[in-house]
């Protein structure tokens, strides 16, 4: 005699129960080690200096129009005989800090009062997204007659390039902190400047570096029309100088150290965004 198996039939219009979920392993997927990173991103730069290698070696292009990689390393190593790479390696730099501290600063303090005062936000925001419009090269002849041809006008029109993305994500990432988090700091007495640094700043932490990361990449980008500023030394100036004298050895050599110094100050800027978002959360 076949055994009696009682059978669940649903009530006529109830809906029907989703199929059981696969019972969990405990495992969690894999996460690839540091030297496995680094060598999936490496990848596609290896890829990119092979096509180089072919390019310039079959007659694709001339040599004047795209020198092969081994003709960029030498000119790399001549500058470096010269005591010139070092140099213009550290003076670009030295202007990109500096300018995207300033405009970083400058960013973070405008985009907070916008984000937090419904006043200023009509009075300044649509001002500022009308400059924010402006080229960069715009800037150029308006900062010679103001400024000159010194350090400050280079320093000042990389920070330019650094305060608008940091302005523009703080301010819209503060109008949505949660109002329940706010009034809850509120009750407890903090106000103004101390819920802004101890509540409504850390709320938005991974928006604020997103900005900070954005403008770092703007700051590497107005670099090169900064140093159209009367330069004399600097990564934008060798690029330029290159161009100007048919050296597109150096051209591109000045290409490549911008790229890898600006992934350089990324990724630095990247684990400090880890430790901060780890410091917070604790």
């Amino acid at each position: 005699m076949a055994a009696n198996i009682p059978v669940h039939t649903p009530h006529p219009g109830a809906p029907e129960s989703a199929p059981a979920a696969p019972a969990s392993t405990g495992t969690r997927p894999r996460t690839l080690s540091g030297p496995a990173r680094l060598g999936l991103g490496l990848l596609l730069p290896a890829a990119l200096l092979a096509v180089w290698q072919l390019l310039s070696s079959t007659g694709v292009f001339t040599f004047v129009q795209l020198p092969p990689p081994l003709a960029v390393l030498e000119a790399a190593v001549e500058l470096v005989e010269r005591g010139d790479l070092w140099i213009n390696i550290a003076i670009s730099v030295q202007r990109v800090v500096l300018g995207f501290l300033a405009g970083a600063v400058l960013g973070l303090l405008l985009g907070s009062l916008v984000g937090l005062s419904r006043l200023v936000d009509l009075l300044v925001a649509p001002t500022i997204g009308a400059f924010r419009a402006v080229p960069s090269l715009a800037w150029v002849p308006l900062l010679l007659l103001w400024i000159g041809l010194g350090e400050d006008s280079k320093v000042t029109l990389i920070a330019i390039g650094a305060f608008f993305p940091v302005y523009t994500t703080v301010a819209s990432a503060l109008r949505h902190v949660d109002p329940h988090l706010v009034e809850a700091a509120r009750s407890f007495g903090y106000t103004g400047l101390r819920l802004l640094l101890t509540v409504q700043l850390p709320a938005v932490v991974p928006s604020v570096f997103s900005g900070l990361r954005l403008a770092l990449a703007q700051a590497w980008l107005f670099l090169v029309a900064a140093e159209l500023l009367g330069a004399s030394m600097g990564l934008g100036f060798l690029l330029t100088d290159s161009q100007n004298n048919g050296r597109t050895d150096r051209l591109l050599l000045a290409i490549v150290l911008l790229a890898v110094f600006g992934k350089i100050t990324d990724a630095l800027l990247g684990r400090l965004e880890k430790s901060a978002i780890l410091r917070w959360a604790s």
